[in-house]
């Protein structure tokens, strides 16, 4: 069904509805919870869910393979963003093609944010110029079969009168395009959202507005969400929150009451908005705690002769057989455990978490200022002073990475040692976990979830690594029937020793990853002026190693999944020769170029 036809009948119905956003997420294994919890969170009533496609397209595949997934499996009407930033004609089209074969119906149509490492928004060679454009494609080639939605900013409302004007013109030619409705950007200031629907109401547009609603999770997602989005906060809302912001229990507490009583002013309003659209930031203790908190209780589902919900994908509609895991698959462990990513540790955040890493939407970057990522890493020439880098870093002597901009976390302490070993015998880690074998939940540095409770967690490397060292490591790797491992290079090349059906999604989410990860070293060359040593350097590691992640699946052996490197790195100071300092060199018939080898 349509989003409009949801909207028009919630409407004749009385009811207030909502909808949930998710964002692609960066890690195979986030990309595995984020499937289960959408999954639970449907029971929480949405009426609809949307899945972004991030700044310059970099997961288009991803949010495709999601949006095919919540359509068909998860049986939950789905709307898939679509941008224009490095989207040529050709790659638009397969989306849409690929949105409609899964029986999606909805696209929210955006121009998008420049692509990582760029400043400024550029069209590619047969791409789109304006969001506009691709609205009028898309109605062309698929008339009505799409709900098209566009996005709407009251930010715009603190314009000067003739900006202001002009980009709420913009929107009513975007309107008069073929669009069906509007979703805002998020915004904490009600009456500036107030005043801007009444501008555009003025201005002729007619079709539903839905305002983006962000549940306040913590204070420094907080912060750096409304940053980044250029969101203007009101001084009531820091009143309340600042002198808690140490406190994420307390902050998200507050928090939910203040955007709660933000909804029912919106709903309260007059302005015939009922329907609020969540950014969820794909956690769920914050959307739930919000819709607790507005008594917006999920409505009763009508019972169904089938014990799983209905595909709605159209070929899979008459579907009668599915394996009987479904069933229950609802009340399996990880709904009895929907908070232990709330306030993630490890050593970047838990890995695992569908929230892990940042608000995608705006892209991957460095965190540290120029001068200070060039006084934090000076300037390396060699790969063993890269590796120095590394290695410092995980034994705590250094507070960031291009890939982390904080220090390693109490976890990362216990694996200290065996990290800076790993990083001098060549192996750049950028991720890890320790195994932990039965700790108490209520453990200062592994435990989570509720109290009285165990954790069990599998040892986990992720690290960059030349592909002659990565050879000599799977060598060692393929002996253990314990370790599993997928090695992908910055062309996409995979590969894994599992072969199960299961993983494809894991391969899928690797991937996403895989793209962000390059692309934080590309930034770091990107420091360095063109052409100088240290540019050289980071930009041929870049090019040339390859990106692993291992698994040890025995978490009884907490030392086991280090075995393969300490073998591997001993072959490889042997086999590797003289290290030299300059240009390329040819030493023992492999080129060495600045000590990389």
């Amino acid at each position: 069904m349509r989003i409009s036809q949801k909207i028009e009948q919630s409407a004749k119905e009385g009811k207030v509805w909502w909808s949930f956003e998710y964002f692609p997420p960066r890690t195979a294994q986030g990309l595995q919870n984020l499937l289960d919890r959408i999954e639970r969170m449907r029971a929480l009533g949405p009426e609809f869910i949307d899945i972004t496609w991030n700044a310059g397209g970099r997961t288009s595949d991803l949010t495709s393979e999601m949006v095919k997934t919540c359509q068909g499996l998860i049986g939950i009407e789905t709307c898939m963003h679509l941008t224009c930033t490095n989207m040529p004609r050709e790659k638009v089209d397969i989306a849409l093609k690929d949105a409609k074969e899964a029986g999606c119906r909805n696209i929210l149509a955006l121009r998008g944010d420049p692509p990582s490492g760029k400043d400024e928004w550029e069209a590619v060679e047969d791409g789109f110029v304006h969001g506009i454009d691709l609205v009028r494609h898309i109605r062309k080639h698929y008339g009505d079969y799409f709900d098209i939605a566009v996005a709407g900013f009251p930010q715009h409302m603190e314009l000067p009168e003739k900006e202001r004007d002009q980009e709420i013109q913009w929107l009513k030619e975007k309107i008069d395009a073929g669009v069906n409705f509007i979703f805002t950007q998020m915004f904490y200031d009600v009456d500036l959202f107030i005043s801007w629907v009444k501008a555009v109401r003025a201005a002729g547009i007619t079709v539903p507005i839905v305002p983006g609603i962000n549940p306040i999770q913590t204070w420094n997602g907080f912060i750096k969400a409304t940053s980044l989005s250029q969101t203007a906060i009101p001084q009531h809302l820091m009143n309340v929150l600042e002198p808690v912001k140490n406190d994420d229990e307390k902050v998200r507490a507050l928090g939910i009451k203040v955007v709660a009583e933000m909804c029912r002013k919106i709903l309260d309003s007059g302005l015939g908005i009922k329907g609020l659209h969540f950014y969820t930031m794909n956690l769920e203790r914050g959307t739930k705690m919000l819709l607790e908190e507005l008594n917006l209780v999920p409505r009763i589902e009508t019972i169904k002769p089938l014990p799983w919900r209905q595909s709605l994908t159209p070929n899979r509609r008459s579907e009668s057989i599915r394996p009987i895991f479904w069933a229950n698959r609802t009340k399996s462990y990880i709904s009895r455990t929907e908070n232990w990513d709330e306030y993630p540790n490890g050593r970047f955040g838990d890995s695992r978490s569908p929230a892990y890493g940042e608000l995608d939407g705006y892209g991957i970057s460095i965190k540290q200022t120029k001068d200070n990522a060039l006084q934090l890493w000076g300037h390396p020439t060699s790969f063993p002073d890269i590796a120095d880098l590394f290695a410092k870093f995980c034994a705590g002597q250094l507070v960031a990475l291009p890939w982390s901009d904080s220090a390693p976390s109490q976890e990362t302490g216990i694996i200290s040692n065996q990290l800076a070993k790993m990083n001098r015998l060549g192996f750049l880690t950028i991720n890890s976990q320790p195994a932990v074998n039965g700790v108490r939940s209520d453990d200062k540095i592994f435990g989570w979830g509720p109290s009285n409770g165990y954790v069990y967690q599998k040892a986990y490397l992720e690290f960059f690594v030349h592909p002659d060292l990565l050879q000599l490591l799977l060598k060692h790797i393929e002996r253990d029937s314990n370790i599993t491992y997928y090695a992908i290079n910055k062309r996409g090349d995979l590969r894994t020793n599992t072969h199960s059906e299961g993983p494809k999604r894991c391969n899928l989410g690797f991937m996403a990853w895989k793209d962000e990860a390059y692309e934080l070293g590309s930034q770091w060359a990107k420091l360095y002026e063109t052409g100088s040593p240290s540019h050289k350097l980071i930009d041929e590691v870049m090019e040339t190693y390859s990106l692993v992640n291992v698994v040890h699946n025995d978490f009884h052996q907490p030392q086991g999944i280090f075995e393969p490197f300490w073998k591997a790195g001993e072959e490889w100071e042997a086999v590797k020769g003289p290290k030299v300092n300059g240009d390329a060199s040819v030493t023992n018939g492999s080129a060495i170029i600045n000590g990389v080898h």
